[in-house]
């Protein structure tokens, strides 16, 4: 009952981002903005795009280093089934598959290597929000389309996000250099929950520190984090190519405030992302850049396919590789970690 309430929720919701993506569209004319579209900037937008998993996988080998070594090609292959899996499966279930296969192939312990897509994810959204800090406070007059005042709010939240993500970082740093402390603490803030409260407090924090304890090295993770940058800055570079070919135009670190928004649209719960990338694209691209909606809702759509089909159809093939089926692999995620695997002590235990 509960799964089928959240279907049904989950298809209103994408339902509703695609009526406000298409609520002022003329679909001729999306049509013709599209044939218009430079091929040639397109194809570099796919070749950039292509370029991020690969550097995803060489980051996520530095992750890993501290609990095994891995092979390029295996942290690619895995990789990229994630994100296909995440793309047709819902609940992001590429998060639990891509560390299991990969533990699975390179004879690693699947909790340890799963603590690492924690790591991976607060360094996505300390380098997201650090180049969206520096957009917001290096933007020249004229960029945006929006009045003073309202980009006043965009600065100040700006400033909020970049401090807010060195803080983090500062604090990663220290934690990854003495993981126990993050026991300690844990220890008096159950102290002072309910029982059943504290045992999900300690779950967490006991999944959290499996992945501090993975980056007991700092100068690990500041290499994780220096690669970080060049990922997400191909990711804005696809963005920004993209837009170029519909002719919809803004300075390449301009796409860092669109890379922002689309964060915040991928992070809605629908199949592949679609609805809320689509939305917060048109969202940014029309409101901060004066684009036409049918410019945006054109080049919302390629650049989603862009996104997410060939990575798909990669990831398709090295499933059937690997002898894996669609049903296959979601028997896989709700079998596999997050918190521990079948059989396998936690590290309080230890």
């Amino acid at each position: 009952m509960r799964s089928r309430v959240r279907t049904i929720l989950v298809f209103a919701i994408t339902v509703a981002l695609l009526a406000f993506f298409f609520r002022n569209a003329n679909l001729a004319n999306v049509w013709a903005e599209t044939r218009r579209a430079d091929p040639l900037l397109l194809a570099l937008a796919l070749g950039v795009t292509l370029l991020t998993y690969a550097l995803r996988a060489s980051r996520w080998q530095v992750l890993l280093a501290p609990i095994g070594a891995t092979r390029f090609s295996t942290a690619f292959r895995t990789t990229v089934i994630g994100f296909a899996a995440s793309f047709f499966l819902p609940a992001r279930a590429g998060e639990v598959i891509r560390p299991y296969l990969l533990a699975k192939r390179e004879g690693l312990r699947p909790t340890a290597a799963f603590a690492t897509i924690i790591l991976e994810r607060l360094l996505d959204l300390a380098a997201v929000l650090l180049l969206f800090g520096v957009f917001v406070f290096t933007v020249a007059d004229g960029v945006l389309s929006e009045d003073g005042s309202q980009f006043a709010h965009v600065k100040f939240w700006g400033g909020v996000a970049a401090v807010s993500s060195v803080a983090a970082l500062v604090l990663l740093f220290a934690l990854a250099g003495h993981p126990e402390r993050l026991g300690r603490a844990a220890g008096r803030i159950e102290r002072v929950l309910p029982a059943r409260a504290a045992r999900l407090v300690a779950h967490l924090v006991e999944t959290f520190a499996q992945g501090l304890a993975v980056m007991r090295s700092p100068a690990k993770l500041a290499v994780a984090l220096a690669l970080s940058f060049p990922l997400w800055l191909s990711i804005a570079a696809g963005i920004w190519l993209a837009s170029r070919a519909f002719h919809i135009t803004f300075p390449y670190p301009a796409s860092f405030l669109i890379m922002t928004v689309l964060v915040v649209g991928v992070a809605v719960p629908t199949p592949g992302a679609i609805g809320g990338f689509h939305a917060a694209y048109q969202f940014s691209v029309v409101r901060f850049f004066a684009a036409s909606d049918d410019a945006a809702v054109g080049a919302g759509i390629v650049l989603h396919a862009i996104s997410f089909v060939p990575v798909t159809i990669l990831g398709i093939f090295f499933m059937a590789r690997e002898g894996l089926t669609l049903s296959g692999v979601q028997r896989l995620a709700d079998s596999g970690p997050p918190g521990h695997a079948p059989g396998e002590p936690g590290v309080m235990s230890r």
